[in-house]
């Protein structure tokens, strides 16, 4: 008769253990943290302004740490944070919130509020001067609306991200070839203002990898490999923007996509 071992015991209790998998919490409250945080740093910059009793500051931290959505709802072995990763995710949790815009950590930039045109058909009621969104760069700062840049966030994660995968490390900067600029459609004379000068358009012309390589859409579209990560891109662009166009739309965009957030009866246009 088989005897049992610590190991063969061992095995047997965690084999009776629930099979419970950590699951995510709510992106949601990611919002909810940057309100919370928002609230902090106006009562820090009062001047009557006291600090907490320092048994207060842990148990504060360790709340706004346990709304992170990469925190875990449900776990077969809890076990406490150390305080130093704690502070260390509220540090970095902190400085994503002073630089949120509309309201989402994952767009960074500032807040410009109105921005006037030459032209009357121009200008942006509530703008904001974009520098990253979900963690990848402009190679420019880009001045739009809060709906454009929410909708430039949507892509870059449902499409630009998806498409491009691995290759190259993953993409670290996004080449902005134009945003905001009151002028016409395509710079042509008597043509209509363009959604540049509305604030609900961007142009993009290519894409700078981890490994240091680039892809461009001059040189790229014809291309067999990343002529098909540039194509997923253009297709995944269509519904999230109104308007959609890439080299093989017209002469005026061989060089770059063309997004902005135009509504239209019809739906989006994509070409």
């Amino acid at each position: 008769m088989a005897r049992n071992t610590p190991d063969t015991l061992t095995t047997s209790v965690e084999a009776d253990l629930p099979k419970v998998r950590p699951q995510a919490r709510p992106e949601v409250l990611e919002t909810a943290l940057v309100s919370l945080l928002a609230q902090q740093f106006q009562r820090e910059n009062d001047p009557n302004y006291r600090g907490d009793p320092t048994d207060i500051v842990p148990a504060r931290e360790r709340a706004f740490a346990a709304l992170s959505p990469q925190a875990t709802g449900v776990s077969a072995r809890p076990s406490l944070r150390p305080d130093s990763l704690v502070r260390k995710a509220m540090a970095q949790r902190r400085e994503r919130a002073r630089g949120a815009v509309c309201g989402d950590p994952g767009i960074q930039g500032e807040v410009i509020g109105f921005v006037p045109g030459r032209l009357s058909a121009c200008g942006i009621k509530d703008g904001v001067r974009v520098r990253a969104v979900s963690g990848v760069n402009l190679s420019q700062q880009a001045v739009m609306d809060c709906p454009t840049a929410k909708a430039l966030k949507q892509w870059v994660d449902k499409g630009m991200k998806p498409a491009i995968g691995n290759t190259g490390g993953g993409v670290t900067q996004i080449k902005v070839a134009a945003h905001y600029a009151c002028r016409t459609r395509n710079n042509q004379p008597g043509a209509k203002v363009s959604e540049h000068g509305k604030g609900r358009a961007i142009d993009i012309s290519g894409f700078r990898l981890r490994d240091g390589s680039e892809i461009t859409l001059l040189q790229g579209w014809d291309q067999r490999g990343t002529g098909a990560i540039l194509r997923k891109m253009h297709q995944r662009a269509c519904g999230i923007f109104g308007t959609v166009l890439g080299p093989d739309s017209d002469r005026f965009h061989k060089d770059h996509f063309h997004f902005d957030t135009a509504r239209y009866r019809s739906g989006s246009f994509c070409r």
